[in-house]
């Protein structure tokens, strides 16, 4: 039986696909975007998060762990990842409901399940699943198991990708899939590296790959003020997807929702000070990569 873990299944989704869409969150990602909204993402196993705003200090998660990896300091539980052996035993004692087991272990079948739920707004509006992360074909082989099974339901798929895969893997996926959103970020290798842990060489040569065989491509650019957003890399991002066939550009304005994630994961978030792009410098870069014959829209 195929399984895989999950972190998340969003129902009534708008912005992952066409029409309303189910998102299932694969768990565990070869990139470590600086801005990352779902850093419970990266991690390909299990992981636990702390709720501090909720914690009543009352001691029972350090009494009740049997690896003794959780001490109270001033009146606080500190964790030592090191430690701990994700039993999940402080997480049921928590009369707080401060402590949550982060990804769960799913077959094929109940993942199926859960999407099957919603046939009747996929029907109305012509949406579907949307696959994402993390990197969902990290997990490949219960990811084609979750498409062949969407196939044989007659239900719409999406997967969302960062490219940075073999090709051999994404090749053997693609002719399940009926719309990739292909994320591209830097166009600059080493700038790519330094924003986001790996360079970009492979997600730029699958993505040419992938167009030239599959036209049902979307790709998503995050718009990250200081980063990415710069005349020169709109420019050099309009021009090289330009030569490829693409259905459009989604711009994804960069937010900051996710900070508090990285508080309860114990991890530090790197833009605490950036803001939203304006609507203007929005429009503006939507017009730079327009003048490339692009369809470019704002979110979704």
């Amino acid at each position: 039986m195929t399984t895989g873990i999950i972190f998340n299944i969003q129902r009534y989704s708008i912005h992952d696909g066409p029409g309303i869409r189910t998102t299932v969150f694969l768990k565990g990602c070869p990139l470590s975007c600086w801005w990352c909204q779902n850093p419970e993402s990266q991690l390909s196993g299990q992981e636990m998060i702390f709720w501090g705003d909720r914690c009543i200090s009352c001691g029972a998660c350090s009494a009740i762990c049997p690896s003794s990896a959780i001490q109270i300091k001033n009146g606080i539980p500190i964790t030592e990842k090191e430690k701990c052996i994700l039993c999940g035993k402080c997480i049921e004692k928590c009369p707080a409901l401060a402590r949550e087991m982060i990804g769960k272990k799913m077959t094929v079948e109940s993942v199926i399940k859960e999407i099957e739920k919603d046939l009747v707004f996929y029907e109305e509006s012509d949406g579907g699943v949307t696959f994402s992360g993390g990197e969902p074909l990290g997990q490949s082989e219960f990811l084609e198991s979750l498409l062949n099974a969407c196939q044989e339901k007659k239900i719409h798929t999406a997967v969302d990708t960062s490219g940075y895969i073999s090709w051999e893997i994404l090749e053997k996926v693609a002719p399940k899939v009926n719309l990739f959103l292909y994320d591209l970020k830097i166009m600059d290798s080493e700038r790519h590296r330094k924003y986001t842990g790996v360079s970009n060489e492979i997600i730029l040569e699958n993505l040419k790959k992938l167009s030239s065989a599959y036209h049902n491509i979307s790709v998503r650019f995050p718009v990250i003020p200081g980063i990415n957003d710069d005349d020169q890399n709109i420019r050099e991002t309009g021009e090289f997807l330009s030569s490829l066939k693409i259905t459009q550009v989604n711009l994804l304005p960069y937010h900051y929702i996710g900070i508090d994630k990285y508080k309860r994961l114990g991890r530090t978030y790197k833009l605490v000070i950036t803001q939203p792009p304006s609507e203007e410098k929005l429009s503006e870069i939507s017009g730079i990569l327009s003048k490339f014959n692009l369809k470019v829209k704002l979110r979704g």
